[in-house]
């Protein structure tokens, strides 16, 4: 139902319009291009709509605005690093108070405890460690795996995501053997040397490869969650936990995305029994920081490992890594935010959001479908996918140029990567109800 050359006319019209009300933001791409690599301190900041990203001045609740004045309802939320929302007031008094004490010394303070226990309670398993990035908590808990059960091969999903880990930048080609994803730059090693890929919600392809007797561990989302949110069938984490288990490989629950489903994420709504348990981003309102936890079995032998003199060669951990500065942050986010009433609030918006975007769809009787993951939706231009192959062969790059513009000069922020919307605790109806009238004025333009 889409018109081609519309779409390219409409996106080249929304493109105008950005540049010509973003002057200072195009000023300052221009003059960061000299110095940084993209003309962003990270490289991912490029993948924004329009000719150059916007530069922002300050972030507050659920909103932003830029250094053009331009005021925005931010449902990025830092693609879920700010989803307890921007500027917490108790986070900068922590950090404040706890950088006039000291920062760094590779030594525990007070917080720490605290932080164990908390971490504890709300994820159920017993013994913890922190990270900076979930990336570098998958990295560590995949090493540890490897050592555990002696065995070389991790196994992910088709088009997961986990960060920057080497091992899960791998898809399935299309006669089903592992590749290094598109746009992975410098592969380390042949894919096949160290990861193995099944299909999402495919149980037999899943035995199958844990049938080999060499896969150390599995590595999943409980509902994958950045190539459009493909929810899993019924009865599949049940299987799944069965499986790894009948084949001795350990079970790793990554809920940096899917801690919108609950306080205790996923692991806890669902019941899920993981080995190993991830957590970044949110836990330190904004903060660099992330956790790892583990059963008590798996903590004692790590525990023998950890006390060899060899450990900070080992290939886990950081100088920064449990800083005091990240503890105090995750101490005052675990302790004042993403609660049962806070969640109370945003997934009743996620539906909201959801069904707003339904009823366009129905409207025009598009195939589109749109996904609710907690306190998290999306849409995506295909029926709803069981897989994230089925879901990557739907995107359609100029039509999510489009759609992100006509948002983001509307003073709409969705996450860049897809058509992600993430509540926080300060996000409104009204929030809502702006981009279902902004969703429903772009389908209605372009069918036009």
């Amino acid at each position: 139902m889409i018109d081609r050359q519309r779409l390219a006319k409409c996106r080249a019209t929304e493109e105008q319009r950005f540049v010509d009300t973003h002057p200072r933001s195009a000023s300052m791409a221009a003059d960061a291009r000299t110095t940084l690599l993209g003309g962003v301190p990270m490289a991912w900041m490029t993948r924004w709509p329009g000719a150059f990203p916007l530069f922002f001045d300050e972030a507050h609740g659920a909103r932003f605005t830029d250094v053009d004045g331009h005021e925005y309802v931010d449902f990025c939320l830092g693609d879920t690093g700010a989803m307890t929302g921007h500027a917490l007031p108790q986070v900068a008094d922590a950090l404040f108070a706890q950088a006039s004490r000291g920062i760094t010394t590779m030594l525990p303070n007070a917080d720490a405890a605290w932080v164990g226990t908390e971490l504890a309670r709300r994820f159920g398993l017993p013994i913890w460690q922190m990270a900076m990035t979930a990336t570098d908590a998958n990295r560590f808990v995949l090493r540890y795996s490897r050592f555990l059960t002696g065995r070389p091969k991790v196994l992910v999903f088709d088009w997961c995501y986990h960060g920057s880990v080497d091992e899960t930048l791998v898809t399935l080609d299309h006669i089903g053997r592992p590749i290094s994803r598109e746009g992975n730059i410098g592969p380390q090693v042949d894919p096949t040397l160290t990861t193995v890929v099944v299909p999402f919600n495919d149980l037999p392809a899943l035995e199958a490869a844990l049938a080999t007797g060499e896969i150390a561990c599995v590595l999943a989302e409980p509902a994958l969650t950045n190539i459009g949110i493909v929810l899993p069938d019924p009865g599949y984490h049940e299987a799944l936990r069965a499986l790894t288990r009948k084949y001795g490989a350990l079970l790793i629950i990554d809920e940096t995305h899917t801690i919108c489903v609950g306080p205790g994420g996923a692991t806890a709504a669902w019941g899920l029994e993981p080995d190993f348990f991830v957590i970044g981003k949110t836990i330190g309102g904004g903060m660099p920081a992330a956790a790892y936890g583990c059963t008590m079995e798996i903590a004692q032998r790590i525990n023998e490992l950890l006390a060899d003199k060899s450990v900070d060669t080992s290939g886990v951990g950081g100088t920064l890594t449990g800083n005091a500065l990240a503890m105090a942050a995750v101490k005052a986010t675990l302790s004042t935010t993403l609660r049962a009433d806070d969640f109370a609030h945003m997934i009743p918006l996620a539906t909201e959001w959801a069904n707003g975007v339904q009823g366009t769809i129905d409207r025009h009787e598009l195939s589109w479908n749109v996904q609710q993951l907690g306190g998290r939706a999306e849409y995506w231009f295909c029926p709803p996918p069981r897989d994230g192959a089925a879901a990557a062969a739907a995107v359609d790059h100029e039509l999510d140029d489009f759609m992100h513009l006509w948002a983001v000069n509307r003073g709409i922020l969705l996450t860049p990567f897809h058509n992600m919307a993430l509540m926080s605790p300060h996000h409104t109806t009204a929030d809502v109800q702006l981009h279902t009238d902004v969703f429903a004025e772009a389908v209605e333009h372009l069918l036009q």
